[in-house]
């Protein structure tokens, strides 16, 4: 995907080929380190251009290691709580050696996609709706043809697993705790 340019106008949005997807530098960095800090994830900003440590795609996109969730202004923040999500979704066992490729089957990659969505809920100009237009924009794939689509009427195996592993409640909110 060849990147544009970012703005945070009255429309804060990135600007890529893809579509218009919300940047970090367009959201509350704070609110965004304090609901990563609620799953024992630091926020580390890398530099603008500098390479994202951990980063599985490569830049623009989040990396992992260990409990270090790395990003620049310019990272999508759906790409920040995918990578968020899959720490918080992960085996303790693979958290300990956890090193950019978070691994996992395909349902718990549902999961993950999932629990992003919840977790946008949580901050403030953001939600769902915008969430998973984004993901849309960016290219995410889901068999209904739409994130809102799947996420609504698809994916009741993804909220099962976060349930059965203690990720929600049951009425389908973040407990703020990691996979038991």
């Amino acid at each position: 995907m060849t990147l544009l340019t970012w703005s945070c106008g009255a429309s804060p949005i990135f600007e890529a080929v893809s579509g218009a997807v919300l940047s970090l530098a367009c959201a509350d960095r704070r609110a965004v380190a304090r609901l990563l800090t609620a799953y024992g994830l630091e926020l580390v900003l890398a530099a603008p251009q500098a390479l994202i440590a951990g980063s599985y795609w490569g830049e623009p996109e989040a990396g992992l290691q260990a409990h270090l969730l790395h990003a620049r202004l310019d990272t999508p923040l759906h790409s920040i709580l995918h990578e968020a999500c899959h720490y918080i979704c992960m085996s303790a066992a693979r958290r300990a050696r956890l090193e950019r490729d978070a691994g996992g089957d395909d349902l718990e990659e549902a999961a993950v996609c999932y629990l992003q969505v919840l977790l946008a809920d949580e901050l403030d100009g953001v939600g769902r709706t915008r969430l998973c237009a984004d993901m849309d924009a960016w290219g995410y794939s889901f068999r209904l043809g739409s994130t809102h689509a799947w996420f609504y009427e698809d994916a009741e195996d993804a909220r099962a697993w976060l349930l059965r592993h203690g990720v929600i409640d049951a009425s389908g909110r973040p407990t703020q705790a990691l996979r038991s």
